[in-house]
């Protein structure tokens, strides 16, 4: 996802995103230690989605008391 993608989202649909990337990065952690993991690519692709919406949350947060 990109960051222009992000922005234009409300905190609740980017919360429920949040939520939906960490569910699917702790399936992937599971797989891991079972040993099957079809795609290890997928690892750093979300955990670079989780930080993009951390960050923008921040922002707005910080706007909104700034």
């Amino acid at each position: 996802m990109k960051m222009q993608e992000l922005r234009i989202l409300a905190g609740e649909e980017l919360k429920a995103k949040y939520k939906g990337l960490k569910e699917e990065l702790f399936k992937l952690n599971q797989q891991r230690f079972a040993g099957r993991v079809e795609k290890p690519h997928k690892f750093g692709l979300i955990k670079r989605d989780i930080a993009r919406i951390l960050t923008i949350l921040n922002e707005k947060k910080e706007k909104k008391n700034g």
